[in-house]
């Protein structure tokens, strides 16, 4: 379940994203059964939705349009 309702992190504009994506991949069964690193299954395809968006959030920080007219989602 996505945090970002509840309260929103400080450290900047994808900080909600990383830490979903974070727990996203410790809570994965790539990490817990396999032992595998998180970089590892993020790789191999895990928490791939989250990933996106997080690409997506960090991507529309470069994008002088999505500057001026705000970051979509998060």
């Amino acid at each position: 379940m996505p945090r970002y309702y509840e309260d929103k992190p400080e450290g900047g504009a994808c900080a909600g994203v990383k830490e979903d994506l974070g727990a996203c991949l410790l809570q994965s069964a790539c990490v817990l059964q396999e032992g595998k690193s998180p970089r590892q299954c993020l790789k191999e395809g895990y928490c791939r939705a989250l990933q996106y968006s997080f690409f997506e959030c960090k991507r529309s920080m470069l994008d002088t349009r999505s500057r001026f007219r705000g970051r979509k989602g998060y």
